[in-house]
């Protein structure tokens, strides 16, 4: 055998194996550079996809909350108010009433309302026919035919002639009325028109002096708003005693809102410039009083705080700003705060199509009914252990079915619906607190309503002249939504008010100025 040549042709086989198992390594390191390249792109996509997914899903949540903004901007334009939304119980048959037309409608029977405190002026109607003689006549009957007339203001120019004498030395001259401001053509009832179209009808003070010249009598406007001015410059005397009065209820609704003010600003070429600034509210509900109050329209917590004592017993109810939240800090440790169903409502109704938030509103919708069937003759206590028996599983099953709706993998963390249930489950205790007492109610309605005079204001004057303005503005506001609880005729009261003023002296007692306020206020 020639073991040379086979010597020969291995060695030619293995340095071709070599060759290949090179290539081969070759071919695998390109491979695997390939792999690497391809695991960075499948990663940088993955990336991607992720990135997409939360930028998709932010969109979804601004998108859901704009929607939500335009739906209460809807209501705020159409007057709707979401509160009055109701979502009815399942198995609840709704049974539509048809409205009868024009022609079948009547009074059915009811009698017409007349008003008896009007002034009456009784007129006879006989037979005007040119045959028809009274003497001649016999009277069948008698029936009475009720008009009302309309008068527009009047206007009356009153020329008081002051007569002077002298007598034995001594000159003596007759006692002219007083006015309420000094050197003044306007008394007390010019005054306090003026105070009520603007403060209690939210009638700018341009469109108060129309109104006014249409009916005879031009003004300008610095007159009408010099006679606020210092018409609340009066008034000053009984906001120290307003504030302590209303600070004694224990039982005290607060909020605040928004109002724009002027502001000076040497960077502006006309020296002013527009600032938000806050009103705030504190309604007395036992006494039937509200103390409006400006800060230099700050909203921060040291307003409340400066504004509240610490020693304060009772009941705060508000809405969930965060400033609020002190009340339950050891800062106030014998006050207890109360929070707004219906703020917490309103949350849920503004968002449409959605199970999970109409079930939540159908669950207050319970508390809610359960409150209407409280007789009115009822006693505290009856009221009490009725909150106490109906409530606390009404309450408990709100707070199971909202951490159950939070838990779902369908509920996102930046969704409107997570929203609310946060909201919700942060002001839970507070929701509760209003089962301890018989005379705390479940939402703050109560200054809400009256913080509607601020929005109407807002919406016809857009702007207080001033900080200083604004204060003014807090403090007539104060005593005009106070008549308004009282059920008192505003016009009537800061006539009489300013007429009493002129006659009290700075260092007059509290209690006298006290019986001034509209809740014991007598003419």
């Amino acid at each position: 055998m020639d073991y040379k040549r086979i010597a020969l042709l291995l060695e030619d086989q293995l340095k071709l194996a070599a060759q290949r198992e090179e290539e081969l390594l070759k071919v695998i390191a390109d491979q695997n550079e390939q792999l690497n390249i391809l695991t960075a792109e499948v990663k940088s996509l993955n990336s991607s996809i992720l990135s997409l997914e939360k930028a998709l899903l932010e969109k979804n949540a601004s998108l859901e909350g704009q929607q939500s903004k335009v739906r209460i901007l809807g209501k705020m334009v159409s007057g709707k108010k979401s509160e009055q939304v109701s979502v009815p119980d399942k198995g609840t048959t709704i049974i539509a009433k048809v409205k009868p037309s024009l022609k079948e409608r009547g009074n059915n029977g009811a009698r017409r309302k007349e008003y008896f405190n009007l002034e009456t002026c009784h007129h006879d109607i006989y037979p005007d026919a040119a045959e028809f003689k009274v003497e001649e006549g016999k009277k069948i009957r008698t029936t009475d035919c009720i008009r009302y007339e309309f008068i527009p203001p009047r206007f009356i120019k009153h020329i008081y002639h002051q007569h002077y004498y002298a007598c034995k030395g001594t000159v003596y001259a007759g006692s002219l009325p007083a006015v309420p401001l000094l050197n003044s053509n306007y008394d007390a009832s010019f005054i306090a028109g003026i105070l009520q179209l603007r403060y209690i009808y939210s009638m700018p003070v341009e469109r108060i002096i129309k109104l006014f010249a249409e009916h005879g009598f031009e003004m300008n406007k610095a007159t009408a708003h010099g006679l606020i001015k210092k018409a609340a410059g009066l008034f000053d005397l009984v906001e120290d005693v307003l504030k302590e009065t209303v600070l004694s209820d224990n039982y005290l609704s607060m909020d605040e809102s928004y109002y724009t003010v002027l502001t000076s600003d040497t960077n502006n070429s006309s020296g002013k410039s527009t600032a938000k600034g806050y009103i705030w509210a504190a309604l007395a509900n036992h006494l039937k009083l509200v103390h409006f109050f400006y800060e230099n329209g700050s909203r921060s917590r040291k307003v409340l705080t400066g504004y509240l004592r610490e020693d304060y017993r009772g009941a705060i109810q508000s809405d969930g700003l965060g400033n609020y939240k002190i009340i339950e800090k050891e800062a106030y440790p014998d006050a207890i705060r109360l929070s707004c169903f219906q703020h917490c409502k309103r949350k849920f109704l503004n968002i449409t199509g959605n199970k999970d938030a109409e079930k939540i509103v159908r669950i207050i919708n319970r508390l809610y009914q359960n409150e209407h069937r409280i007789p009115p003759d009822w006693t505290a206590c009856q009221i009490l252990d009725y909150r106490n028996k109906y409530a606390p599983p009404i309450l408990k099953e709100l707070k199971e079915e909202l951490i159950n709706i939070k838990n779902k993998k369908s509920t996102l963390p930046k969704s409107e619906l997570s929203k609310a249930i946060n909201y919700t489950l942060n002001e839970y205790d507070a929701l509760c607190n209003y089962i301890r007492s018989a005379d705390y109610a479940p939402d703050n309605n109560a200054i809400e309503r009256l913080m509607r005079y601020i929005s109407l204001s807002r919406r016809n004057s857009l702007f207080c002249g001033s900080h200083q303005g604004a204060k003014r503005a807090a403090l007539i506001y104060s005593l005009a939504c106070s008549c308004r609880l009282n059920n008192i005729n505003s016009f009537e009261y800061f006539k009489d008010l300013l007429t009493k003023l002129i006659d009290i002296n700075p260092n007059t007692d509290h209690e006298t100025i006290r019986n001034l306020l509209p809740h014991k206020w007598q003419r």
